[in-house]
């Protein structure tokens, strides 16, 4: 899933490939991910317009086209984007083009087609409820200590799940979340309720703190290549049975709600029942 740092690098990139840029061409190749909610055809309505900003708000991407229309980009597990020439090999997994006038071609991508692109008018933003129910961006300014805790006191249970699921803090998913608790020291599966003053000041440095390290790693690493997942330089995410950085212990990779979570037992001591 793309999370805040990701799209990030990604904005950064096409900002000044697209802005200015006007739509000739597009085509739905795969149906289920465009919600159209301009009662036009999508494809004769969205040509000709021209992007006018590219925005991004926790884990989707608002591009903002003249004359009142909106592109809101929600890639969820498996979706992505990629700028690249009409010419190149056309993957399988490609839902949507868009064909640009300077003879760059946008496409998305998802491979399970978990993601979401809706195409509307800027006054029907609310009724996207993944858009609207987001707590601050994690990427902006940091809350204060006092103000974090008072964002995550109306949620209860794990804290991994507190934190991926965007109403306290917008734009953390699983792969981060990861990597947050293990800068932080804490277990996973942990009560939020159970955590103390001293773990919640740890906590929130570490939100903060480990994104915003990741930008810097991924704006030299990524390049070109926005349409692919740079992952490589995560210290436990997706690196089950491998040695900590910190102590050596092997990596424990449990699988839980749909998802797998990466953490050291010795750096992040912990049980289920804790």
């Amino acid at each position: 899933m793309p999370e805040a740092p990701d799209l990030y690098v990604i904005r950064e990139y096409l900002e000044p490939r697209l802005v200015g840029r006007s739509i000739t061409n597009a085509a739905e190749r795969k149906p289920l991910v465009l919600r159209n909610m301009t009662g036009e055809k999508f494809t004769d309505d969205i040509v000709g317009r021209s992007i006018s900003a590219i925005n991004r708000k926790g884990k989707l991407l608002l591009l903002r086209l003249d004359d009142q229309r909106c592109l809101v980009i929600s890639p969820m597990l498996t979706g992505g984007l990629r700028y690249c020439s009409p010419s190149d090999r056309m993957e399988a997994t490609t839902i949507l083009t868009f064909d640009l006038d300077d003879g760059h071609q946008l496409r998305y991508f998802d491979q399970r087609r978990m993601g979401q692109v809706y195409y509307l008018h800027p006054d029907h933003l609310g009724e996207i409820v993944r858009l609207e129910n987001q707590g601050p961006d994690v990427l902006d300014e940091p809350l204060e200590l006092e103000e974090f805790k008072l964002a995550l006191k109306p949620f209860r249970g794990e804290v991994k799940g507190i934190l991926t699921r965007g109403q306290a803090v917008s734009g953390i998913g699983n792969a981060y979340a990861d990597e947050i608790l293990f800068e932080a020291g804490l277990f996973p599966f942990r009560k939020k309720s159970k955590l103390t003053s001293t773990e919640l000041s740890r906590l929130h440095s570490a939100v903060y703190s480990v994104p915003r390290e990741a930008v810097t790693v991924l704006q030299e690493k990524v390049g070109d290549s926005i349409h692919k997942k740079v992952r490589n330089f995560l210290k436990v995410h997706r690196n089950g049975g491998k040695p900590c950085p910190r102590c050596g212990t092997r990596i424990s990779a449990i699988k839980a709600n749909r998802r797998e979570t990466n953490f050291c037992r010795t750096c992040q001591p912990g049980t289920m029942f804790d």
